[in-house]
């Protein structure tokens, strides 16, 4: 992080920055292979507030020996350098990663499901308590400051991915730009955009991916917005018997917008396994 890059972003027209802080204690980065320290991390949080009038950052928490009350604290101080909102994601294994391997060894030990889900409870209460409640599974924010460039995912909306690796949705069309910078240079300035791959979304599977998304956002999906973004009515998209199952056990919330309840939140993967309808194909659209 660099004051005067900062700055010239600001010129250039970029109105939000945000920041991958990922622990606000030493110990932790280092065990989550970071190189910053939480001190120059707060740094940068300050010179990003310098130089932005919206700025966020993200979390990791569920960390090897991890505390709740721990968190809690360490929450506060990121809420009062975040002002208006945060980004928290829970640790996760995914395989063929570095971390994935440490935890096969034994050498990374995660906290169990009980203890994830009182980080995770933690995570709620303070936030909300601080006004920024969860407007995303992830994300926090005071009322007003939800980030307008992720809720185009969220909502299914076109947007267009432009660096190196990005990933796009437009005109029906699924893009991904050239992954290596250097290759994604070249390809911009030999063609005038970096595009390596262009794929056809099919509605159903656009239906698919918009209840993905949707359904990850505290006020869930709006019946006429997903229709108008995917080509797909929602009640073609979902199982009424599933919704109906669903709503009974209080996990989904009992009429539209379609969205999950508190308790469903944390069971998301769960519901959409569920709900998603397996009848939906192309050819009945």
């Amino acid at each position: 992080v660099e004051a005067t890059r900062f700055k010239g972003y600001r010129a250039a027209g970029v109105n939000r920055v945000s920041l991958g802080v990922q622990a606000l204690d030493d110990a932790s980065l280092k065990g989550l292979g970071r190189l910053h320290s939480a001190r120059e991390a707060l740094d940068a949080v300050a010179i990003a507030r310098s130089a932005f009038e919206r700025y966020s950052f993200d979390l990791i928490y569920a960390r090897p020996d991890q505390t709740t009350d721990a968190w809690a604290s360490e929450l506060r101080l990121a809420i009062s350098e975040a002002a208006e909102h945060l980004s928290l994601y829970q640790l996760t294994i995914e395989q063929d990663t570095p971390f994935a391997g440490l935890h096969a060894a034994g050498k990374l030990v995660i906290p169990d499901e009980g203890n994830a889900r009182a980080l995770y409870d933690v995570t709620q209460e303070v936030c909300a308590a601080m006004g920024l409640p969860a407007y995303e599974i992830s994300n926090h924010a005071r009322k007003g400051a939800e980030s307008r460039h992720n809720l185009a995912y969220w909502t299914y909306a076109p947007y267009a991915g432009i660096g190196p690796g990005a990933h796009g949705r437009r005109n029906h069309l699924a893009t991904e730009r050239h992954r290596r910078p250097e290759t994604w240079l070249t390809a911009v300035e030999t063609t005038g955009h970096g595009i390596d791959q262009e794929t056809a979304v099919t509605p159903a599977e656009a239906a698919r991916e918009a209840l993905l998304m949707g359904l990850r956002l505290s006020s869930g999906i709006d019946p006429a917005q997903f229709a108008r973004h995917t080509g797909v009515s929602l009640p073609d998209a979902i199982d009424t018997d599933a919704r109906q199952r669903l709503t009974d056990w209080k996990l989904l919330a009992p009429l539209d917008p379609l969205r999950t309840t508190a308790a469903g939140r944390p069971l998301l993967n769960r519901i959409l396994a569920e709900l998603a309808s397996d009848n939906i194909s192309d050819n009945q659209l």
